[in-house]
C-alpha cells in the first residue's frame, strides 16, 4: 500500500520530522501553586512523581521519603488536588486507577466511575423527544452521578497501599488550612466560572470572594473542604456512602442552592441515598495489547481509553509504517468503533476482545490508504471473521454529534523505589463540574452524567440507565517489556485524552523522542469528526502537508495536559510534565 513518503516514519525516524514535532521553547508561566521549583522534567533514582501541581508532587514525594509505596503517595496527591485543582477533580467526582505491582509483575486497575441514580433513564436528558440543552444539563443537579472518588482511594489504600485514609488525607488538609497561591490558569477558570458560580450561594460565596474570583498571587484557602477532609479521615467513606455527608450531597442535588435572582434554570437531580449505599469501586482485569515487542495495559469499559488507545496501536503495527497520516487516520477508525459499541459492560454487551484483536486490526488497517477517509468512517464489524483486506466501504450515515466531554480532569504518575507504579486519572467533569458547592463543605458536585449520550439514539450503547456508568475517555496507562515498566502516561481532555496518549505513545516509540519532547510536541485530535482538531503549532508544522493528503484541521488552545514516568534503567527513573499547557506540570525524584 503505498503512502506518502514526507510523513511515513518508521523506528527510524526522519531527523527533520522529529525536530518540527519538538514544542517551542515555552513561555513564561505563572507563578506555581507552592511556590517556587516548579519543573516539567525530573531525573534520579528512587521515587517520581508527575502532577500538573507543585503542591500534590511535593506532598506525594514525601510520602515516598518516608517509605510509603506508589499508591499511599499518589491517593495523598489526588487528595491534594482535590485542593489546588478544584475546578477539575475532587471527592466528589471519580476516576480510574491502573496499578502495576512489582512484586507480582501484575497491572491491576480500579474503576471508581461515578454511577447513574437508579431512576435515571434514557431518555432522563431529553425534553418533548429532544435533547435538553447541553448546557442546561452541565449546571444541574441532574448530571450529579454517585462520586466513586472516596471509593476508589479507601479500595486502593486497603489493597495495595500502606498507609491510612487518615494518614493519606492530612497533607491536603493542611494545604487546605494554610492556602495555595492562586496562579493564572485557577484565576482564568474561575472567571470563566462565573457566571455559572454566581449561580449558587454556597458556590459563589467559596470561589467568588466579594463577587470576584481570587486574583494571581493571591492565597486561596478552604476551611470547609479541610474539615470535610478531617471528618472523612476520622469516620471513613462510610460517613459519605452510609452517613452525614452523604445525606448533605444528596439533599444539595435534589435542592441545589440557587441564589435568589438568578435566571438560570437549573433542573433537580435524582440521587437518592440509596444509591450511594450501593456503589462500589471495581478492580476490573486491564486492557492489553502488544505493540513494538512492549505490552500496553490500559483501563477496561466502561472507560473506552484502554479499547481506543490499544486498538488504534494495533492497526498502526498492522500498517508497519508509522507517520501522522497514518496516526490520525488509526484514531479515526479506533473511535468509529469505539462509538459503536463501548459503554457499561453490566449494562451493553462489550465485543472487548474482538476490538482488541490482532485480525481485527488488520481488517481496520486495510482501509488506510494515502488519503485520508471519507467522513464519517464506518464502524467495523467484531465478529471474528475477518477478511484478508475488504473493499474500501462506503462513509457511514451522519449519526448522533460527539457528546461534549470535560476537559479539564487531571492526571498524575508515581513510581516508588520498589518499582511499583501508579497511573491515576480522576475528574468532576467539566471544568467546575456541576458548579454546585455542597454548603459548608468546600468542595463541587460532578456533572459526570453527561458522558452520556442524550439521544434519542437507538441502540447507542451509551444511553443513561439506572445505575450505568457512563462511558469515559480517560486512558490512564503503563507499558511493561520483559516484565518490568518501561513508561506510564496520563492525560486530562475529555475525549482528546485518548489521542493525546496515543500521540505520546507515537511519538516516544515510532518518531524517535525523547519523553519530554513527546509530550511538549504539538498535538492533534482525530476522533471521527470531519475536521482534526489540532493546536496551531501542529498546524504551523504539518498542515499543509497533510491538507494535502486530504485532511482537515481546526484550532484549538490547548489539548491535554500530560504527565509520566519513564525507567531509564540501571535504576534511573525521569519523571515528565507539561511545560507549558495548563500552566506547567510539577516533575519530582526522591534522589536527584
Amino acid at each position: 500500500m503505498k503512502r506518502s513518503a514526507s510523513l511515513a516514519v518508521g523506528l527510524l525516524a526522519a531527523p527533520t520530522l522529529v525536530v518540527s514535532l519538538v514544542a517551542p521553547p515555552a513561555t513564561a508561566v505563572a507563578p506555581p501553586k507552592g511556590g517556587p521549583g516548579k519543573q516539567p522534567v525530573a531525573e534520579g533514582y528512587g521515587g517520581a512523581v508527575a502532577t500538573v501541581d507543585h503542591d500534590a508532587s511535593r506532598a506525594a514525594l514525601e510520602v515516598l521519603r518516608k517509605g510509603g509505596n506508589a499508591v499511599d503517595a499518589a491517593v495523598t496527591a489526588a487528595a491534594v488536588l482535590g485542593v489546588t485543582e478544584p475546578y477539575s477533580t475532587g471527592l466528589a467526582g471519580g476516576g480510574f486507577l491502573l496499578y502495576y505491582d512489582a512484586r507480582r509483575g501484575k497491572v491491576h486497575t480500579i474503576d471508581g466511575r461515578e454511577t447513574a441514580p437508579r431512576r435515571m433513564t434514557a431518555t432522563s436528558f431529553q425534553e418533548n423527544g429532544a435533547p435538553i440543552p447541553f448546557d442546561e444539563a452541565v449546571t444541574s443537579g441532574l448530571s450529579v452521578g454517585v462520586p466513586g472518588t472516596v471509593a476508589t482511594w479507601d479500595l486502593a489504600l486497603r489493597r495495595f497501599g500502606t498507609i491510612s485514609l487518615r494518614r493519606a488525607l492530612e497533607p491536603a488538609i493542611e494545604v487546605a488550612t494554610k492556602g495555595f497561591v492562586v496562579d493564572r490558569t485557577f484565576h482564568d477558570q474561575t472567571a470563566q466560572n462565573a457566571e455559572r458560580f454566581a449561580a449558587f450561594t454556597s458556590t459563589a460565596r467559596l470561589f467568588l470572594p466579594g463577587g470576584r474570583p481570587p486574583r494571581v498571587g493571591s492565597v486561596f484557602r478552604n476551611p470547609d473542604l479541610a474539615r470535610t477532609y478531617r471528618e472523612l479521615g476520622k469516620h471513613g467513606p462510610r460517613w459519605l456512602y452510609e452517613g452525614r455527608l452523604g445525606e448533605e450531597i444528596v439533599a444539595t442535588v435534589k435542592r441545589p442552592p440557587v441564589a435568589p435572582g438568578t435566571t438560570r434554570r437549573v433542573r433537580p437531580g435524582l440521587l437518592e441515598r440509596s444509591d450511594l449505599r450501593a456503589y462500589r469501586a471495581v478492580e476490573r482485569p486491564p486492557t492489553r495489547v502488544s505493540y513494538r515487542g512492549m505490552d500496553v495495559y490500559g483501563m477496561a469499559p466502561p472507560s473506552s481509553g484502554g479499547s481506543t488507545v490499544g486498538e488504534a496501536l494495533n492497526i498502526l503495527e498492522a500498517l508497519g509504517t508509522v507517520g501522522l497520516h497514518e496516526y490520525l487516520e488509526a484514531s479515526r477508525l479506533a473511535f468509529a468503533d469505539r462509538n459503536a459499541y463501548v459503554g457499561d459492560p453490566g449494562h451493553v454487551r462489550v465485543p472487548l476482545r474482538e476490538l482488541l484483536s490482532d485480525e481485527f486490526a488488520k481488517e481496520r488497517a486495510c482501509l488506510v490508504g494515502e488519503r485520508a477517509m471519507a467522513h464519517p468512517a464506518p464502524a467495523g464489524v467484531p465478529d471474528g471473521d475477518y477478511d484478508p483486506c475488504p473493499g474500501a466501504p462506503s462513509p457511514a450515515p451522519k449519526g448522533v454529534p460527539e457528546q461534549a466531554e470535560g476537559p479539564e480532569t487531571t492526571n498524575l504518575v508515581v513510581a516508588d523505589r520498589w518499582g511499583n507504579v501508579v497511573a491515576y486519572t480522576s475528574t468532576i467533569e467539566q471544568t467546575g463540574g456541576s458548579g454546585i458547592v455542597v454548603p459548608g463543605r468546600g468542595f463541587l458536585l460532578n456533572n459526570e452524567l453527561t458522558d452520556f449520550t442524550f439521544g434519542p439514539a437507538e441502540g447507542d450503547p451509551n444511553l443513561p440507565g439506572p445505575g450505568k456508568r457512563p462511558r469515559s475517555s480517560m486512558a490512564p496507562t503503563i507499558v511493561v517489556a520483559g516484565g518490568r515498566p518501561v513508561l506510564a502516561v496520563g492525560s486530562p481532555g475529555g475525549a482528546t485524552i485518548i489521542t493525546t496518549v496515543l500521540q505520546i505513545l507515537v511519538g516516544r516509540f515510532d518518531l524517535g523522542m525523547t519523553l519530554p519532547d513527546a509530550l511538549a510536541a504539538p498535538r492533534a485530535s482525530q476522533r471521527n469528526t470531519a475536521q482534526t482538531q489540532a493546536e496551531q503549532g501542529f498546524i504551523d508544522a504539518h498542515g499543509p502537508a497533510l491538507t494535502a493528503l486530504g485532511h482537515e484541521f481546526a484550532t484549538t488552545p490547548e489539548i491535554g495536559a500530560a504527565t509520566a514516568v519513564e525507567f531509564l534503567g540501571h535504576g534511573r527513573v525521569r519523571a515528565v510534565a507539561e511545560p507549558a499547557r495548563r500552566g506547567g506540570g510539577s516533575a519530582l525524584v526522591e534522589r536527584p
